[in-house]
């Protein structure tokens, strides 16, 4: 099951960044490997740019 935080930031990255959702699950797929590091599976396999890489930082900050 998803955390709370897991689920705001999918929603972050779907709805603000346009991220699709077959990116996202790629990246969901893979994350049970490293379960913190979404974002830079994301980016590791070219679903994000840097810059929306940095985005997503920013907001996980908040």
């Amino acid at each position: 099951m998803k955390s709370t935080l897991e689920k705001k930031l999918v929603n972050f990255l779907q709805h603000d960044l346009s991220i699709p959702v077959a990116s996202i699950e790629i990246a969901l797929r893979h994350r049970e490997q490293t379960p913190s590091l979404l974002p830079m599976i994301l980016w590791q396999y070219g679903l994000v740019t840097l810059e929306q890489l940095q985005l997503i930082f920013d907001w996980l900050e908040q």
